[in-house]
């Protein structure tokens, strides 16, 4: 067996980042952006209000002092002249400041009658002027790669991109195995159960980037096998779920190695998860899922998720780590890295009491994997541990 650690490294040598493609601006939140994009204009592009009031010149600016309103500017609509001495422009926010004025006196701090204003206050030591390129000016670059958000979105359609090159979703296929299984709305018969793996594997998979395919129920013979494998063709990553474990049905690996797998590793010493392997299978990188129900999910989070975000071109690294505070205590630990099922609240977290690899009930109720490191003394309330968050 190896560790977590190795086996992540193993899986990043296999990842190739995926091929690019251009995505319209309106489709591309949550995608990988693959080249970096520079502005194409200067914002803001002009000396704009950011209050609403009066643009004048500031040495004017006495407390007392009177401006005769020579006209109006509004976004959209600039003032069309010159703000000269004893003159001021009605001004909105966003409006470009018209020439000749170097500040604005928000408009509670005025009176008005007619077409004079007296101003109430001589305060001038802030323009309320927003100046040209104070966001981000010609040329400015937005760095790649990087999971575009909502904010990165909007500042790619102010920096005047209507498109953006980003990663293509990875494909990938999903493969329940097993005589045991029916899909759900099927009835079972006796000794069947129902594939939950794929579904959950599918959200989870998709809610981070991926575009996931279900595939038929391979069963427990080689020709079926096969054939599962054959639909498998143009994905970029294969993911069994069951059969890669050592019983006399359990042909996964035995299957996948006479279609050409070169299997990089097999069995990591964590719980649940123990017999996970991955390696290369033609022009897809194959990784095989123990089939308890936790234990798919739980490998779904650790490794396939990092794997993921690696081949969608994005930094190689674990899932990120947080800490919190144990509100009960848990006993040593073995020889294995064990995720627990775990719930946090406001920085304090508690193991669920069971924690059977077949249990999505307790999967479904907990947010966070608590880790233990491989023979981790007891530890005692208020000890901090890690977890990552479901």
């Amino acid at each position: 067996m190896i560790s977590v650690e190795d086996a992540l490294d193993h899986l990043f040598a296999l990842a190739r980042p995926v091929a690019t493609e251009l995505c319209p601006l309106t489709e591309a939140a949550g995608r990988v952006l693959a080249a970096p994009i520079t502005a194409k204009l200067t914002q803001p592009p002009f000396p704009a209000s950011s209050m609403d009031g009066y643009a004048l010149n500031s040495v004017e600016a006495d407390m007392h002092a009177q401006f005769v309103v020579i006209g109006e500017a509004a976004a959209g609509h600039g003032f069309d002249g010159r703000v000269g001495a004893g003159q001021a422009v009605r001004i909105f926010t966003g409006a470009p400041v018209p020439e000749g004025a170097d500040c604005v006196v928000i408009q509670e701090e005025v009176e008005r009658r007619g077409k004079l204003i007296t101003l109430l206050t001589e305060d001038t030591s802030k323009s309320n002027i927003r100046p040209a390129g104070q966001d981000f000016t010609l040329g400015d670059e937005m760095s790649a790669p990087r999971l575009l958000t909502p904010s990165d979105i909007a500042l790619a359609a102010s920096m005047n991109h209507a498109e953006l090159c980003v990663y293509k979703r990875p494909v990938v296929a999903l493969v329940s195995t097993g005589d045991e299984l029916v899909q759900p709305g099927e009835t079972p018969a006796d000794g069947q159960i129902i594939a939950s793996n794929t579904y959950g594997l599918k959200a989870l998979l998709e809610a981070h980037g991926a575009e996931a395919r279900i595939l038929p129920i391979a069963r427990d013979n080689r020709s079926s096998l096969e054939t599962v494998f054959s639909l498998c063709e143009g994905a970029d990553l294969i993911v069994t779920i069951g059969g890669a474990s050592v019983g006399d049905h359990d042909i996964v690996a035995d299957v996948a190695e006479s279609m050409g797998l070169d299997q990089s590793f097999y069995k990591v010493a964590m719980r649940p998860g123990k017999p996970l392997m991955a390696g290369q299978m033609g022009a897809s990188v194959m990784i095989g899922l123990p089939g308890n129900p936790v234990s798919a999910m739980v490998c779904g989070h650790v490794f396939l998720l990092p794997f993921l975000r690696a081949m969608a071109g994005l930094e190689a690294a674990p899932a990120e780590r947080f800490s919190a505070t144990l509100t009960e205590p848990l006993p040593a630990n073995g020889p294995r890295e064990h995720y627990m099922r775990a719930r946090v609240t406001k920085g304090q977290i508690c193991a669920e009491s069971r924690q059977d690899s077949a249990l999505l009930s307790v999967l479904a109720s907990a947010n966070a994997l608590l880790i233990r490191p491989p023979h981790d003394s007891a530890r005692a309330p208020g000890e901090t541990v890690d977890y990552i968050r479901l």
